[in-house]
């Protein structure tokens, strides 16, 4: 069973065990740990290559009304909120990303702020990306916004604490995303039970990699993109198990 085929089964509340398979493999901001820049065109490409089935990505809102492709408030020492021209900065968009990529990766759209709503659907609906996507944030009322402009988006909760990790039962997402120490057997058997998709993040060492994946997560996203492909897919294997 392939990924796409697992998601719908899960969703539809028809398995409630993990199948036994390897989980979607992801760059985090690309390939994070290497010298190329993170959230990057570049680091994109760069994750691909090392055999990662896709990557996730920060969007921010440019003071221009663009969808950039940033982690941080700020970039080179200027408030993304404050820049009027993103390519004076060389800044890409979520336009730029999903016209390179929608063809030939699984993206994890996160948005960092409210107010992305319109240029996100815009985006997906002029390159909907053919080999799945799903959008994430860490902020309820986001998650809800998106929800409720379209219905049919594939939603994610990030969460890096105990203390909010409850609110994916309130929340109309079919991804959860823990922060890694959050992440148990228990959990992702509850989630499963609850047709759910596990994300685990930023998974760096290999130990933690094997572990996830017997645990039977459905996705790991890592800055170290080499050690996770050679820790979770053979080199036999890489890419031709997703298409």
């Amino acid at each position: 069973m392939d990924f796409f085929s697992l998601h719908e089964v899960r969703i539809a509340g028809t398995i409630s065990q993990p199948v036994s398979r390897s989980p979607l493999l992801l760059g985090h901001r690309g390939a994070r740990a290497s010298s190329v820049p993170e959230n990057t065109l570049e680091s994109f490409d760069l994750a691909l290559a090392h055999g990662c089935d896709g990557f996730e990505f920060d969007v921010r809102l440019a003071a221009c009304g663009c969808a950039v492709i940033c982690h941080d408030a700020e970039f080179r020492g200027v408030p993304v909120s404050e820049i009027h021209d993103t390519k004076s900065v060389n800044l890409p968009t979520l336009q730029d990303v999903l016209e390179g990529f929608c063809k030939r990766a699984f993206v994890d759209i996160e948005l960092k702020v409210p107010g992305l709503c319109s240029e996100l659907l815009l985006a997906l609906h002029q390159y909907p990306p053919a080999r799945g996507y799903v959008v994430s944030s860490f902020l309820p009322e986001v998650l809800s916004d998106v929800s409720t402009r379209n219905g049919s988006i594939p939603l994610g909760f990030i969460c890096d604490s105990a203390k909010y990790l409850h609110l994916w039962r309130e929340l109309p997402v079919q991804y959860v995303m823990p922060q890694q120490f959050l992440i148990d057997r228990e959990l992702v058997h509850n989630l499963h039970d609850s047709s759910k998709l596990v994300f685990a993040w930023t998974v760096n060492d290999q130990a933690s990699m094997q572990r996830l994946a017997d645990w039977g997560v459905d996705g790991i996203i890592s800055d170290q993109t080499e050690l996770l492909v050679n820790t979770l897919r053979p080199s036999q294997e890489r890419r031709a198990e997703w298409h």
